[in-house]
């Protein structure tokens, strides 16, 4: 625990894993409240998935990969958005196919990249302790812009996520409403993968979410618990993979994947002793 902190206290790698982690916690709080109430988990991945083809283009152009991932996740969110409103039976295998297709063409391009850079293929799995200032940036932004536009649509999000119908029969933009929060969850997507990579994106988007849902009383109440539940797992994850050293973002899912577990047990017992009484 000593040298984790002499480390943090006078290398900056580790200061921008902190930040990184925190920003992620913020993200993962607020949009992945709204994947689990509105059970789109399997949408959320084939973004995710969808992303690398859009890194790997990027990456073979010349550009920031991050750029490509931003473009790809939000003309993914778009489409998958757009079918699943209006051809839901076909939902599942574009999905599927985007998934694939996705990472088929994101690991072409990278293979015929000239120079072919190894590091680019950490964002299958995250590597934490070596984003850049750059990248930090970047992704302060699109935290801002996530959180803002929650502020604005808060009251469509939350009619669209728990009655569609009814948000129709008030005269709310249901197609345009869930095709915005489709894009944010996009972006949230990219922010996360700077943390635990591409294949376990899902695991920090939902967990902490998933957690936060057995004790809040409001979706407010969840984000701000799962936004909590964000931060202790991305810092205790850093804390407990540097001594031995194992990989960062690992490390952080296992940490969130036993809390909700804990989480779930404590719940059932709970739900038990409380229906004996009665």
């Amino acid at each position: 625990m000593f040298e984790f902190l002499n480390v943090l206290i006078n290398h900056g790698f580790m200061q921008n894993a902190i930040i990184i982690g925190l920003l992620a916690s913020v993200a993962c709080g607020v949009m992945g409240s709204y994947v689990v109430v509105r059970r789109i988990v399997f949408i959320s991945g084939g973004i995710s998935h969808t992303v690398l083809g859009g890194m790997g283009i990027a990456y073979y152009y010349g550009y920031n990969p991050l750029h490509g991932a931003v473009i790809s996740a939000l003309i993914a969110a778009l489409v998958i958005g757009f079918v699943s409103l209006r051809y839901n039976q076909y939902e599942d295998t574009l999905i599927g196919a985007l998934w694939a297709v996705g990472m088929a063409v994101g690991i072409l391009f990278i293979y015929k990249t000239p120079g072919y850079n190894v590091d680019l293929m950490s964002y299958l799995f995250g590597n934490i302790l070596m984003v850049e200032k750059e990248s930090v940036r970047l992704l302060a932004y699109l935290d801002g812009l996530i959180i803002l536009s929650v502020l604005l649509f808060y009251k469509r999000f939350l009619a669209v996520c728990f009655d569609e119908e009814y948000s129709k029969l008030q005269g709310v933009g249901v197609v345009s409403t869930y095709l915005l929060l489709l894009c944010l969850i996009a972006l949230t997507v990219v922010i996360l993968i700077q943390v635990v990579g591409i294949i376990l994106v899902i695991a920090l988007l939902t967990l902490p979410a998933a957690t936060a849902r057995y004790y809040a009383r409001s979706l407010v109440q969840m984000m701000i618990i799962a936004s909590i539940l964000g931060a202790l797992f991305t810092t205790s994850g850093l804390i407990v993979s540097y001594q031995p050293n194992l990989p960062a973002g690992a490390t952080i899912v296992v940490i969130a994947g036993l809390a909700y577990l804990i989480a779930t047990v404590l719940k059932g017992l709970a739900a038990r002793f409380h229906g004996r009484r009665d």
